[in-house]
């Protein structure tokens, strides 16, 4: 029986991030699919089914509180655990990523890419 490999959705706009993600995660034996906005991450949730998505929240065109809105009330999009992966780390921002239905929160200057690949691999184990 072979494993297959598992899909991670990068939600992130701006290139150099995504980029650095990608390579980090590819490395690590994942497959990675990359929306640079809020509108395409939604629909590549939806259409590839990945096994886990890195959100960002500041996104153009959907912003990643409403990809999270909109996937928690797809029946594919709602089983997708979600991580953010932020700049935005007030006390309300991370209550409210949680509220919609993020299982974690990691604020992108306090993360080293080891603890993200950590994360990735406590989440997908877990689903």
């Amino acid at each position: 029986m072979t494993e297959t490999i598992k899909k991670i959705l990068i939600a992130e706009d701006e290139p150099d991030m995504r980029g650095i993600l990608a390579s980090m995660i590819e490395s690590a034996g994942y497959n990675v699919v990359q929306a640079e906005d809020g509108e395409r991450a939604l629909n590549l949730a939806i259409k590839e089914k990945p096994d886990l998505i890195l959100l960002d929240l500041s996104m153009p065109k959907l912003n990643g509180f409403e990809v999270l809105e909109k996937l928690k009330y797809d029946p594919v999009g709602s089983m997708i655990p979600v991580v953010i992966l932020s700049n935005l780390g007030q006390d309300k921002e991370v209550a409210k990523g949680k509220l919609l239905g993020a299982v974690d929160y990691l604020i992108k200057s306090n993360v080293h890419l080891t603890d993200i690949l950590d994360k990735i691999s406590k989440y997908i184990v877990a689903k």
